[in-house]
C-alpha cells in the first residue's frame, strides 16, 4: 500500500509539473510569425534586402520633384555599390549637373564636382533634391544605422503589418527616427515616416510597385511626401538594377576625377 501512494504521489508531482511548463508553438509553413516570435531586427534585415542586393549592384534612378503651381524637377542618378558600406551616386542628368558624384564610405560622405579640385564633405541628412536627402540615395541601410523595437501590429487593406520605431544608432545617420512598416508575411516594406531629433515628421514614403528587379521581386517606386507642405512629392523610380561585383579602387577620393 506504502509503495503504491509514492507511486501516485510520483505521477502527481510529474503531471503537475508537465502543466506548469508554458507550452509554445512555432509558426508552420505558411503562417505569420506573431508579434511574440518575432525579431526586429530580422524584420529590418530581411526588409533590407527586399528593398536592395546585399551584396554588389548598379541602378539607374530618375526623381521627379513635384510642388503646386511649379514645373516638375526631374533628376537622373547612377547608384553603384559594393554592398551596404561603400555607394557612388552618379548625376547624370540634368546636362548641367552631369558629373557630379557622391562617394559614401561608411557613414562618410564626399561630393565632387568638376568645378571643385577637391571632395567636400557633406552630411547624410542634407537635402538633395525635393524631399530626397543624401542618405537616401546614398545609404539605405536601415538594419546597420537603427536599432528597432517592435511596436504593435496594424492590419492595413487585409494585410498584417508589423510596425516597427527604428532610433538612429549615432547622430551622423540620415534621421533620429523611422517608424517603419513591414508586411507580416512577406517582409515586403510598405510606409516609412521620418522624424527630427526633436520628434518633428519630415516625411513620409511609401514602397510601391513591386516588380522584378535585380533578380528579385523589389519596390520599383518610392514616393516621399513632405509632412507640412502638401502636395510638396518626390517620387524615385528604379530601373535597370544589375548584380556586379566593383572593384574596391572606385569607391576612393583620389578616384572619383576617372570616372565619367
Amino acid at each position: 500500500m506504502i509503495k503504491k501512494n509514492k507511486q501516485l504521489t510520483t505521477h502527481l508531482a510529474i503531471a503537475f509539473l508537465l502543466l506548469s511548463i508554458p507550452l509554445t508553438r512555432q509558426p508552420g509553413a505558411g503562417e505569420t510569425a506573431s508579434e511574440s516570435t518575432a525579431d526586429p531586427v530580422e524584420i529590418v534585415t530581411k526588409a533590407d534586402r527586399i528593398r536592395f542586393p546585399e551584396k554588389g549592384f548598379q541602378v539607374d534612378v530618375n526623381i521627379t520633384s513635384s510642388v503646386p503651381d511649379k514645373d516638375d524637377d526631374i533628376r537622373d542618378y547612377r547608384i553603384m555599390s559594393n554592398g551596404i558600406e561603400n555607394t557612388l551616386v552618379m548625376t547624370t542628368a540634368p546636362a548641367s549637373d552631369r558629373g557630379q558624384i557622391m562617394l559614401m564610405k561608411g557613414r562618410d560622405l564626399w561630393v565632387f564636382m568638376p568645378s571643385i579640385s577637391q571632395p567636400v564633405r557633406l552630411p547624410l541628412s542634407q537635402r538633395l533634391t525635393g524631399q530626397v536627402s543624401n542618405g537616401d540615395l546614398a545609404r539605405a541601410n536601415f538594419q546597420g544605422d537603427y536599432t528597432p523595437k517592435l511596436l504593435r501590429a496594424e492590419e492595413i487593406e487585409g494585410q498584417s503589418y508589423f510596425v516597427l520605431e527604428l532610433t538612429a544608432i549615432d547622430s551622423g545617420v540620415t534621421y533620429s527616427k523611422v517608424i517603419y512598416w513591414v508586411n507580416q508575411r512577406s517582409f515586403r516594406p510598405y510606409k516609412a515616416e521620418f522624424y527630427t531629433l526633436s520628434g518633428r515628421l519630415l516625411k513620409t514614403a511609401h514602397y510601391k510597385n513591386f516588380k522584378p528587379l535585380g533578380g528579385e521581386t523589389r519596390p520599383t517606386q518610392l514616393v516621399m511626401e513632405d509632412a507640412l507642405k502638401a502636395g510638396e512629392k518626390s517620387v524615385l523610380d528604379y530601373q535597370n538594377m544589375m548584380q556586379k561585383d566593383l572593384p574596391d579602387k572606385i569607391f576612393t577620393k583620389d578616384y572619383l576625377k576617372k570616372l565619367e
